[in-house]
């Protein structure tokens, strides 16, 4: 304990003796990936690019309580079979209610 209380103690003390790097305009740029940046860093997104991000959540969900259910299918019987295929039919039915009203549609 008293080495852990020392160390913090340390690292405090420390950050306040070392002066800090100056900030130059080169070191404040956004770095992506090589790339150098365009445009500003507050750049606004379509709102359907959320909506499929959610949608895409929402499906993906699905598969997360369709892999237990596939290991443990042999020993749960006909009764799972068909809970299983309802829950795919209520999310089916929300898909195709989410195709038809566009929200899948890139503007």
């Amino acid at each position: 304990m008293a080495f852990v209380v020392l160390t913090a103690l340390g690292i405090i003390i420390a950050s306040h003796l070392y002066p800090r790097a100056t900030a130059t305009p080169i070191k404040l740029t956004p770095y992506e990936s090589g790339m150098p940046p365009l445009g500003g860093t507050r750049e606004r997104f379509s709102v359907h690019y959320y909506l499929i991000a959610m949608l895409f959540i929402v499906f993906d969900l699905e598969v997360v309580f369709m892999l237990p259910w596939a290991v443990a299918f042999r020993s749960m019987g006909l009764y799972a079979l068909v809970e299983m295929l309802v829950f795919v039919l209520i999310l089916l039915v929300g898909f195709i209610y989410a195709w038809k009203r566009g929200a899948l549609q890139w503007h």
